[in-house]
């Protein structure tokens, strides 16, 4: 008698309603415990729901677009012992799961694998035991990091490995980390590849814990060197889509001559086909004003990716189309309005000497996102001079003080200070826009722009009212050495209520920062230097630091503005006003 059990969602925390957005298994599939069914989607996050039991899918219940939440029944299943006539499937199952083939290989590698799985996989797996345990080596649980890409493998099939040895190393958007392996043994399979995106138990690598003979594993390579053809086929849809979208090379893009806002790119249709895609890419589509729908997707299991994304505003601005408002600003008969200019394609080399170096990531993700911030905020700056010849002098004094302790107290402290007392007389300042709503926020958390090896990150202090002047020094000092060395964690730069940009070390009078969205604000600062001041009777010298405090016009005017950068010069003039 058949045992059909429902396999249904479990609890997923605070999450309440989430999409589906894709079904990692079909009628018929045999399933261990623990594997992945379906993958759904929140407004933040996306997670896979694994089975709690293993079996026979007999009927999968959800569709893609489908809401579902704890206790919603996702697939009907028959146990594997009540099932003799499906038995020969876990095999090629499970030899295009090792591959690396999950989801992509599945429909079309399971009529090509029935056949092979009798001549080839049965000797495999009976081959399997004399030759030592194998196991595979998943992602460990690496913190807040989901989906990170693959930017190097460090080993290769055949290698003999030790416990902790480094198996890959993984890049986020802002940090890179070696994932070690927890086991020894010798390389069997590598399983992942440059450019892959892995989180907390994706697998790796496949090892032979004990002394397997190569005998042994020749059989069981042949099922995972027939794995890359049906994903090869799945992939050719996507590169197909993508020749016929024409995307321009990054020589032919438009120039960011500060356009009319990207963010008239598209219209999204509503109740069209829904596009593929991460919470992050959604988010970053939103913000262009992109519909996915629209975009070329070139990602594994034909996702949309923050560079497709890219290209087709490139492709979009390079063919010529003119933002909505561009079009309004023209004058009546003008011909059509504003037309963006294709980026100019040069060679370089017929000039001279040339060296093609590509931009770090960290490069090209913040300066998508600084181009953003740029054409969508309405930037003003405010420039002023702060008198700081007394702060300088207690700064020095502290210091030696302090000599023993190897605390180093910097300006860059005094300043977030300073600049939370201002947030507090202030309070627009601290603040973001969500849609027609101006969010005020109650709590004071100031970002530092770091200079490091691969481009500029902000690391923020959290509540740096509730920090005395040697606290915000140490942690500034850590912080700024951790983003020097890539160690920066994504929680270590979110939540910045107000940025600070200091030059203060190189030099420069004004400058003007960029926004940091979803800021409203941010100082920049430059080199101090001796000025001669007129007191009303003569002139005396006075170590003058500039201040550049942009701002967002849609939030701050000009008379705030100006009150504030003389609010903070007055606080660092006398830096007893930090307790009024």
């Amino acid at each position: 008698m058949s045992n059909v059990n429902e396999l249904k969602v479990p609890d997923i925390g605070d999450f309440g309603e989430v999409e589906v957005i894709e079904i990692l298994v079909a009628v018929g599939d045999t399933i261990t415990a623990e594997q992945s069914l379906v993958t759904v989607e929140s407004d933040k996050s996306s997670m896979e729901i694994p089975a709690e039991a293993a079996g026979v899918i007999k009927a999968i219940k959800v569709k893609i677009g489908d809401k579902v939440s704890q206790g919603t029944v996702l697939v009907e299943v028959e146990a594997a012992g009540d099932a003799p006539a499906a038995k020969p499937a876990p095999e090629p199952a499970k030899a295009a799961t090792s591959a690396g083939a999950k989801p992509e290989a599945k429909a079309e590698s399971k009529p090509a694998a029935k056949p092979e799985s009798k001549a080839d996989d049965a000797p495999a797996a009976d081959a399997a035991p004399a030759g030592g345990a194998e196991e595979i080596v998943t992602v460990p649980d690496i913190g807040d990091f989901d989906s990170v890409e693959v930017i190097e493998v460090l080993v290769a099939v055949g290698d003999k490995v030790s416990a902790e040895q480094s198996l890959v190393t993984v890049e986020s958007d802002k940090s890179s980390m070696e994932i070690p392996t927890a086991i020894a043994g010798e390389v069997t399979e590598v399983l992942v590849k440059i450019g892959d995106k892995v989180s907390k138990g994706s697998n790796l690598v496949k090892l032979k814990s004990g002394g397997a003979s190569k005998a042994a594993a020749a059989p069981a390579a042949k099922p995972a060197a027939s794995a890359p053809a049906p994903a090869a086929k799945a992939d050719a849809p996507s590169a197909a889509s993508q020749q016929a979208g024409a995307q321009p090379s990054e020589s032919q893009a438009a120039t960011p001559s500060r356009p009319a806002p990207a963010a008239a790119v598209d219209t999204p249709v509503a109740g069209g086909p829904k596009a593929h895609a991460s919470p992050s890419v959604r988010k970053f589509a939103r913000e262009l004003g992109v519909d996915l729908t629209k975009v070329p997707a070139t990602g594994p299991k034909n996702r949309v990716t923050p560079d497709d994304v890219r290209n087709y505003v490139k492709q979009v601005m390079a063919q010529g189309a003119v933002a909505p408002a561009a079009a309004a600003a023209a004058p009546a008969g003008a011909g059509g309005g504003l037309q963006v200019l294709a980026w100019p394609k040069v060679d370089f080399a017929k000039f001279g000497e040339v060296e093609a170096k590509p931009l770090s990531r960290i490069k090209k993700i913040s300066g998508a996102n600084l181009h953003r911030n740029w054409v969508m905020i309405p930037h003003v700056t405010n420039n002023d001079e702060a008198d700081i010849g007394g702060l300088e002098a207690f700064r020095v004094s502290l210091n030696k003080e302090n000599e023993k302790s190897g605390v180093k107290v910097t300006m860059l402290a005094f300043l977030i200070k300073a600049v939370v007392a201002a947030l507090k007389k202030f309070p627009e300042f601290n603040a973001s826009l969500d849609g027609d709503n101006l969010v005020l926020k109650k709590y004071f958390h100031i970002g530092f722009a770091a200079d490091t090896p691969n481009g500029l990150v902000v690391p923020v202090i959290r509540d740096a009212d509730k920090k005395g002047i040697m606290q915000i020094a140490v942690e500034t000092g850590e912080l700024a050495k951790k983003a020097r060395d890539g160690k920066l964690g994504p929680a270590e730069m979110q939540g910045g209520c107000f940025s600070i940009s200091s030059l203060g070390g190189i030099g420069g009078t004004h400058f003007t920062p960029i926004i940091n969205a979803p800021e409203v604000a941010i100082l920049g600062v430059s080199k101090s230097a001796m000025k001669p001041v007129w007191d009303g009777k003569q002139f005396v010298p006075q170590l003058t630091l500039p201040l550049s405090l942009s701002y967002d016009h849609r939030v701050i005017d000009g008379a705030s503005a100006a009150r504030f950068n003389a609010y903070l010069g007055a606080v660092l003039a006398d830096f007893r006003r930090v307790i009024l």
